[in-house]
């Protein structure tokens, strides 16, 4: 993303997978506040780590002082492995979460996620939930209801969504939080990959973050 990430690669079941890290600019963080994973999204529809969303997401949580890690999933670029529906990308980043809380322990967790991801990060914080260890918040771009059997999320979630998406319909992400009572910001105009429209995603998150 910048001439300061650093790439490197972790073990998954499948075989290595390759990531990036991202942190905070030191002249206003001494020390990362907190750890942000972010997901990108349908790795068999040209998905990457590198997707100008995903990018956003992690551009977004370095500012707020986190250190912002993304994943290539199974498949993608130099990552092993292949698709696996989601499930297997989940039992991935749970590995990242791992590997990056042996390098930041104790610091408060961020999922976010885009498309695709967003399925990933919900059933991810799912199962921390059930583990007693549940992420402090989420933020989902483009929530892929409707397209994935996308699991109930916190009450506290930032949700963006496109007007104009028609990958992803607004009338299926509101189908799927009516019976949670969340709410979502929806950006008037955008289509799903926000082309023109990114800088309000991370004006969005960034002036939402402190609010629960």
């Amino acid at each position: 993303m910048n001439a300061q990430t650093e790439h490197f690669f972790i073990q998954g079941a499948a075989g290595q997978l390759q990531c990036a890290l991202d942190l905070p600019d030191p002249e206003t963080h001494a020390s990362p506040v907190g750890l942000a994973l972010v997901a990108h999204p349908h790795p068999l529809f040209g998905g990457t780590m590198d997707n100008k969303v995903a990018q956003t997401l992690a551009r977004t949580f370095t500012g707020l002082g986190y250190a912002a890690v993304r994943m290539n999933f199974r498949g993608v670029d130099q990552s092993a492995g292949t698709y696996d529906a989601g499930m297997g990308e989940t039992d991935d980043m749970e590995l990242l979460l791992n590997a990056m809380r042996a390098r930041f322990p104790g610091l408060p967790l961020a999922l976010a996620g885009f498309s695709f991801g967003t399925f990933v990060q919900a059933r991810l914080q799912q199962r921390l939930q059930e583990r007693g260890q549940p992420a402090e918040r989420l933020a989902l771009v483009g929530a892929a209801a409707g397209k994935w059997d996308m699991p109930s999320i916190p009450a506290n979630t930032i949700l963006v969504h496109g007007e104009l998406d028609d990958t992803i319909p607004l009338s299926a992400v509101l189908d799927w939080l009516r019976p949670q009572d969340i709410p979502v910001t929806v950006i008037p105009g955008a289509e799903h990959f926000f082309h023109r429209r990114l800088h309000h995603i991370k004006q969005l998150i960034t002036s939402m973050w402190d609010k629960a």
